[in-house]
C-alpha cells in the first residue's frame, strides 16, 4: 500500500464531472493483497458513480471522515466493477478492514432492501 494510506481509515475519492471540475467524497476503502489496487463502494445510484460512467479519471488523497485532507492528491484510474467473484473479494478485503462496522452497515443495507443496489470500484495507477 502506499505508505500515504497505511494508516488511513478513510480516503478522499475525486471523480471528474462533464465541466472539467472534480467532485470529492470520504468513502472507506481497502487494499488488495498486493497493495496496488484499492477497492471502494457505493450506492450505485450516487454521484460518483454517475461521474464514473462517463470519465475513469479521478485522484485519491487520505482525508478525514469529513474529507478534510492535508496532501495532494494522486491522480488515478477508478472502474466500475461488474463480475461478481472479484466483488465479493472486495467486499471481503473492506469487511477484514473495517469488521464489526462494514458488518453493521452491511445488516442495515439488507433490511433497507439496499445491500444488491451497491457499486463496488476500483482503484488502480498509484
Amino acid at each position: 500500500m502506499n505508505t500515504l494510506f497505511e494508516h488511513a481509515r478513510y480516503l478522499s475519492l475525486s471523480t471528474q464531472k462533464k465541466d472539467g471540475s472534480y467532485v470529492s467524497t470520504p468513502v472507506w476503502f481497502a487494499a488488495d493483497e498486493s497493495n496496488s489496487i484499492y477497492y471502494v463502494f457505493s450506492a450505485k445510484k450516487a454521484g460518483k458513480v454517475k461521474r464514473l460512467k462517463n470519465f475513469s479519471s479521478a485522484s485519491i488523497a487520505p482525508c478525514t471522515v469529513s474529507g478534510k485532507t492535508n496532501v495532494d492528491s494522486i491522480p488515478v484510474t477508478a472502474t466500475l466493477m461488474v463480475e461478481a467473484g472479484e466483488v465479493n473479494d472486495a467486499h471481503q478485503l473492506l469487511v477484514r478492514k473495517y469488521r464489526w462496522q462494514m458488518h453493521l452497515l452491511d445488516l442495515f443495507s439488507q433490511l433497507s432492501g439496499k445491500y444488491n443496489q451497491r457499486q463496488f470500484i476500483k482503484i488502480t495507477g498509484m
